[in-house]
């Protein structure tokens, strides 16, 4: 596995963002973030996924 599919805990993914788990989850609701991974009990989130949706972030503040 390559490292820009490797698999973050929700809690690296908020220290990330610098958000709450609320937030994160929240987030992940409305679509701005992508869903994660479920793999047996535990989510996991893609990081190249989670980076494409930073980088959208940031086109889109840079569209404004």
């Amino acid at each position: 596995m390559s490292l820009e599919h490797s698999l973050l805990r929700d809690r690296d993914v908020r220290a990330l963002l610098v958000c709450s788990r609320s937030t994160l989850w929240r987030r992940v609701k409305d679509g701005s973030l992508p869903t994660p991974v479920k793999i047996g009990g535990t989510n996991r989130f893609v990081s190249s996924e989670i980076q494409a949706a930073i980088d959208q972030a940031m086109a889109a503040r840079e569209d404004v």
